[in-house]
């Protein structure tokens, strides 16, 4: 397996990529070095708003509003050779954002000044063939590892920072996770299926050690579009404020939601195509009742596994909601209330159609079928109050259930 150099990069090409999975992006990084790339997850904040409503129309939805900005700011810091940087957008590759925000950004950067950036596509639809990133078997292998180790190093975190009694535990012990995890990815060695399983007792166990404050902070689950859902930039460090209000959140794993894509897209694809999906949700299923089961045996909360919240919520969702994140809003919704997490806060970008449709407009029947649950959702915007957004959560940290 090629092994990583992260300071090689002279001879590559860089690779811009938008802030875009906070949890995940430490680890699932490494999916996209290659003998020719040398990515670079971009972290610069300062007026990305503003930068991206100047190129971008700002009825758009306000993702690719951030991810233009942050790509276009970088573009003008002058930290970056232009004749040999890329930008990457990775998207799903079907309806509304998974194949507008290409075109869109393509159009900014032009706009911005900056013809000779090439924006390069991620996507499993084979939309622009031309400019479609090429993954080789070792992307996709360290990917599946990146994605599974950021999903439990999230939900563990999530839970354990809000109430630990010595503060900074949590955060020391994931970083010490992120960094044994990250050699191995560099390296291209422990990278089995076997191993990872043990790795997941391994990071449940060890998170079990943290003293936690009793009785536990009540928990909020986190539903909602997928960058609003997983980029603090997108939810206005929602996580962080519900933290300081004295609660745990619950966001749910990105395998859930990889599950869902392939899951929901299976009649979509010819019957050749539908062997390997098939042979992807086994492979996920595995890793997930891993991952869930190594969680619970050291009394820590997770969403059931895709199958069971899927059955769970059969007769709550409609199966034909596909667009965007479809109908995995409601189905998570349904499970957080099932189960362990009776709040849950929905949050979407002001005027997404695929969020209102399939999820707002899910909220009041879920809300009457389900009354022990309650049901809270946000819009965010670039011409939101963030005041605004923070009251409605606050309205639902203080009901009582």
């Amino acid at each position: 397996m090629y092994k990583i150099r992260e300071n090689a990069d002279r001879e590559k090409c860089i690779l811009l990529i938008p802030a875009m999975l906070d949890a995940h992006f430490p680890l699932l990084k490494y999916a996209f070095y290659s003998k020719n790339y040398h990515p670079v997850i971009l972290k610069n904040e300062k007026d990305i708003t503003d930068i991206g409503l100047k190129y971008v129309n700002n009825d758009m939805c306000y993702p690719i509003i951030l991810n233009a900005g942050q790509m276009i700011a970088a573009l003008q810091s002058g930290k970056y050779d232009l004749n040999r940087t890329k930008l990457l957008m990775p998207t799903a590759g079907d309806a509304c954002r998974g194949s507008n925000y290409l075109h869109v950004l393509k159009a900014a950067v032009r706009k911005a000044g900056f013809p000779q950036a090439q924006v390069l596509s991620l996507n499993i639809q084979g939309l622009e063939k031309g400019e479609q990133m090429k993954l080789e078997p070792d992307m996709v292998w360290r990917a599946l590892f990146g994605l599974f180790y950021g999903d439990i190093l999230m939900l563990l975190l999530n839970q354990v920072r809000p109430n630990e009694v010595h503060k900074g535990e949590a955060q020391k012990k994931w970083k010490k996770w992120v960094r044994i995890l990250a050699c191995d990815l560099r390296e291209g060695k422990h990278l089995t299926i076997s191993r990872m399983k043990q790795n997941f007792i391994r990071i449940a166990a060890d998170f079990s050690k943290i003293e936690l404050v009793k009785p536990r902070k009540q928990r909020i689950g986190i539903v909602g579009e997928i960058y609003i859902k997983y980029c603090h930039l997108g939810n206005w460090d929602m996580i962080r404020f519900l933290e300081k209000n004295n609660c745990e959140s619950h966001t749910n794993g990105l395998s859930w939601y990889a599950m869902y894509y392939i899951d929901s897209h299976l009649s979509d694809v010819s019957k050749i195509e539908q062997v390997a999906y098939r042979i992807g949700l086994k492979l996920f299923g595995s890793l997930q009742r891993s991952m869930i089961a190594a969680m619970r045996q050291y009394g820590f909360y997770s969403m059931e596994e895709f199958q069971i919240m899927k059955k769970e919520a059969d007769g709550y969702v409609n199966w034909t909601y596909r667009t965007g994140d479809g109908w995995l809003i409601g189905a998570e919704m349904v499970g957080h209330i099932l189960h362990d997490c009776k709040k849950v806060l929905a949050v979407q970008p002001f005027g997404c159609m695929p969020n209102h449709i399939c999820g707002r407009g899910l909220y009041p029947s879920i809300q009457q079928k389900l009354p022990e649950g309650r049901i809270v959702s946000a819009d965010v915007d670039s011409g939101s109050s963030k005041l605004n957004v923070y009251n409605r959560v606050r309205m639902l940290v203080d009901m009582h259930i």
